[in-house]
C-alpha cells in the first residue's frame, strides 16, 4: 500500500477521470472529492462515483452545497444552456455556464480534506487549450491558488508540507487526453460531460461540453462510448 496520499477533484468528465488516472499511475492513493452544489442535474456525481471504483480509490467524499441560492449561471440558475455554438463562439469569452468562483470553491474544499488527510497534493484536471473560456482553468489561476493555499493553511505556515496543485492536463489537447487515459485503461464509457441530458439519459450533443467532447474523441479516432440523442 502506498504512503503518498492525493485528493482529486472528480467531477465524473473526461478531464478529472484522466487526472485521476494519471495521479494512481503516478502511485498515490486516491481520496476522490466530488460535489453535489445545485447543478442542473446529478448524471456527474453518478458518474464520478463509478469513475473513482474503476480506479479503486481509497475514500470517497461527496459534499452537499448549494451555489443555486447565488445563482449566475446556466448550471445553478435559470439560464438556457446555449446549444449548437461554433467552435469560434465556444473560444470566445466567458460562457453563460461559467458558475461564479467555482472552482475556487471545489479547490478550497480540495484543500481542507488534504490538510485534515495529511496530503499535500491536489489532483484537478484543468485544461486551457480546448478552451471553453473559464478563468478558474488558467495556469496563472492555479499558480495564484497554490501560493494562497500555502499561506492559508496551519501546515503550510508550520512548514510540515507545501501544497502541491496539478494539473497535468493543463496543456493538453482534448484529443491528447483521451489518448493519454485510453493508454492508461480508463474506460470513458463510465464518465459524463453533457451539461444539460435528455430525460433518457442520453447526452444532448450540442451543449459546449458535448461538443468538445465529441471533438476531442474524433480527433483522438475513436469513438465516444456515451449515449448522444439524435442530432
Amino acid at each position: 500500500m502506498t504512503d503518498k496520499q492525493a485528493v482529486i477533484l472528480l467531477s465524473g468528465g473526461v478531464d478529472s477521470a484522466t487526472a485521476a488516472a494519471i495521479a494512481k499511475r503516478q502511485g498515490f492513493a486516491l481520496h476522490a472529492l466530488s460535489f453535489r452544489y445545485g447543478q442542473r442535474h446529478q448524471r456527474e456525481v453518478e458518474a464520478a462515483k463509478k469513475v473513482a471504483a474503476f480506479l479503486e480509490a481509497k475514500a470517497h467524499l461527496v459534499l452537499d452545497f448549494d451555489l443555486r441560492a447565488i445563482g449566475g449561471s446556466a448550471l445553478t440558475d435559470h439560464i438556457e444552456v446555449p446549444k449548437g455554438r461554433s467552435p469560434a463562439e465556444i473560444a470566445q469569452g466567458i460562457p453563460v455556464t461559467y458558475v461564479p468562483a467555482r472552482n475556487t470553491i471545489f479547490l478550497s474544499f480540495g484543500l481542507a480534506l488534504a490538510e485534515r488527510i495529511g496530503a499535500a497534493d491536489i489532483f484537478f484536471g484543468a485544461n486551457q487549450l480546448d478552451y471553453s473560456g473559464y478563468p478558474d482553468c488558467r495556469e496563472e489561476y492555479i499558480q495564484a491558488f497554490e501560493l494562497m493555499a500555502n499561506l492559508a493553511t496551519k501546515t503550510g505556515v508550520e512548514g510540515k508540507r507545501q501544497t502541491k496543485i496539478h494539473t497535468p492536463l493543463i496543456h493538453m489537447t482534448k484529443a491528447e487526453i483521451i489518448k493519454k487515459g485510453l493508454e492508461m485503461g480508463l474506460d470513458y464509457s463510465l464518465t459524463w460531460s453533457c451539461y444539460d441530458p435528455q430525460p433518457d439519459d442520453r447526452a444532448c450533443g450540442l451543449c459546449d461540453s458535448c461538443q468538445l467532447r465529441l471533438k476531442g474523441f474524433e480527433e483522438a479516432g475513436v469513438k465516444d462510448p456515451i449515449p448522444y440523442a439524435d442530432r
